[in-house]
């Protein structure tokens, strides 16, 4: 990790530990008061505790001009940004997707895409739906290990991340501290539960939470329609195709209307936000992953809307195209901050009882 990083939010760290003023903003602030010093994974721990809601730069007396210079936020964004790429594997990819997150995003997606569209002619038709363009075997063929490496990567990073931390034995008390914070998104509320100053510094807004909170329903809504089919699928033997009444379709469709829209909505807020708040290097790769989820869930979305019509094997080989490179570029966009954001959960859940 880059050490110039870390010695300037531990400047930063240690002015706030004096002046405790936003003590009560979010859990950044309890768990940073809880430390004399900061050592270097101190700092990685709160910068990735930090939601980057920003409301504590805001009421801040020591932001420029005055001659501390304090902007937690963007100090902690870029220490959390960089311990992401640090701890990936592999690392050079991380970097390079933080830089040119869009390109890297698109390029893949219409790569993907297009291999997509030639493989329907290798492999074996037949079935029914979907499966009359491209065999439920070559699909799995293909996604299989698709979804399993990712997971392995991000399993890897995070074990590094667990080891610089101090981490310790994790408890069901840890776990389901960590979850319920996650699942309402209670960091995002601001400390008196008004919301953040994430893309007005005059107004506390719920705007932020709720766009996570439907981005995370919305994915989840989805991953369960998947998994609600390979069950039907396998333990039922029920292929596809499934009517709008089945349980893949009434979690699919509005899991991805609300993955669109949520998406769409985090979008035109990073649009809104002061850029001098968070890591500027990585706003690219940011809005790249959201695109591309987004996109993911609308292109299924059109796939199911247009599934009958002759536009059905070109659709579904741009939602294939979309959902493939999702699963591969996973471990190296802001989707790993989810799961570094939940083992900082779960730290924090270790220090809250050990106290």
């Amino acid at each position: 990790m880059q050490t110039d990083l870390i010695a300037e939010a531990r400047r930063q760290a240690e002015i706030c530990n004096a002046c405790r003023y936003c003590e009560g903003y979010c859990s950044v602030f309890p768990s940073l008061h809880a430390n004399r010093a900061f050592s270097d994974g101190d700092i990685t721990q709160l910068a990735n505790l930090c939601h980057n809601c920003r409301g504590c730069y805001y009421a801040c007396q020591y932001t420029a001009p005055h001659e501390f210079d304090l902007n937690l936020p963007q100090a902690l964004a870029e220490v959390r940004q960089d311990s992401w790429e640090a701890f990936a594997y592999p690392q050079v990819i991380a970097r390079n997707f933080q830089k040119s997150g869009g390109l890297i995003a698109l390029a893949t997606l219409i790569g993907f895409a297009l291999l997509f569209a030639v493989a329907r002619w290798a492999g074996q038709q037949g079935g029914e739906g979907f499966y009359a363009v491209m065999s439920h075997n070559m699909m799995v063929a293909i996604f299989a290990p698709a979804f399993l490496l990712p997971l392995v990567s991000i399993g890897y990073s995070l074990r590094r991340y667990w080891v610089s931390t101090d981490g310790r034995r994790v408890t069901l008390g840890d776990l389901r501290a960590a979850f319920g914070a996650a699942a309402s998104m209670r960091n995002l509320a601001g400390g008196h539960g008004d919301g953040c100053n994430f893309e007005d510094e005059d107004r506390f807004s719920q705007a932020r939470r709720m766009a996570h909170q439907m981005v995370l329903y919305g994915f989840l809504l989805c991953f369960a329609s998947t998994s609600s089919g390979t069950v039907l699928h396998y333990v039922f033997d029920m292929p596809a195709p499934y009517g709008f009444w089945s349980l893949p379709k009434l979690l699919g469709v509005p899991g991805g209307v609300i993955l669109t829209l949520g998406a769409l909505w985090m979008l035109d807020l990073k649009r809104r936000a002061d850029p001098e708040l968070g890591a500027a290097s990585a706003w690219g790769g940011e809005v790249g992953f959201i695109a591309l989820l987004g996109f993911v869930a609308f292109s299924g979305v059109i796939l199911y809307a247009l599934g009958s019509t002759a536009a059905m094997p070109s659709l579904l080989a741009l939602h294939l195209g979309a959902v493939l490179s999702f699963f591969l570029l996973t471990p190296y966009t802001k989707m790993a901050h989810g799961f570094y954001r939940m083992a900082a959960l779960v730290r924090d859940a270790q220090r809250k009882r050990s106290d």
